[in-house]
């Protein structure tokens, strides 16, 4: 497994890399053996540290844990606390998941980043874009096909706010979302029959 640890506006030491290799290697072995990689990072936010720690443990799949802490070795051991609940949270959902694994089928889509209008443009009604939003990047995208729990525990193991899925069940379209009551909806749309 490679670990990547890098720090933002924070020199990062020989003993602090040793204890992320040492702590991470720990907990992916225990609950994922065959960890791809893991990236921390590290950065200074006023009096405190942020530590975000990002494991990909497999296709399509990534885990995140993130802390802050007024120093940087708690901060990273609450991160990885923080990151060993998730995957133990998956690891046990995926044990108790009696059926057997179903052939992941995929759909491509095309996705767009769109810019938000700057103060120049709202004074400026008549600008070149006629008022529609500008096209920043657009790329392919895959949705996996998932049943509704697989993709509320893939959007949780990412900490994904929303994640848009092909239902296993009957192949339509479907999106789970975290609300703002920490409760999670899923958009199931009726009629929707895979066509």
């Amino acid at each position: 497994m490679q670990v990547s640890v890098q720090g933002r506006q924070v020199d990062v030491s020989d003993a602090f890399r040793q204890h992320v290799e040492d702590t991470l290697g720990g907990i992916l072995d225990k609950y994922f053996g065959d960890a791809i990689e893991a990236t921390v990072t590290i950065a200074r936010e006023a009096h405190l540290f942020k530590v975000t720690v990002s494991a990909h443990i497999g296709h399509g799949v990534d885990a995140i844990g993130s802390a802050e802490a007024d120093q940087p070795y708690p901060a990273f051991d609450m991160a990885a606390e923080h990151l060993a609940k998730r995957l133990r949270r998956h690891k046990r959902r995926l044990r108790d998941h009696n059926r057997k694994a179903e052939e992941r089928e995929s759909l491509m889509a095309q996705q767009y980043i769109l810019s938000g209008e700057s103060p120049e443009e709202e004074a400026n009604e008549n600008g070149g874009n006629d008022g529609l939003p500008l096209v920043v990047a657009e790329m392919t995208t895959e949705i996996p096909t998932l049943t509704v729990s697989q993709a509320v525990m893939r959007m949780d193991l990412s900490d994904l706010p929303a994640l848009l899925f092909r239902n296993s069940g009957h192949g339509g379209i479907n999106l789970v979302y975290r609300r703002r009551d920490d409760n999670i909806g899923w958009i199931d749309p009726q009629g929707n029959n895979g066509s």
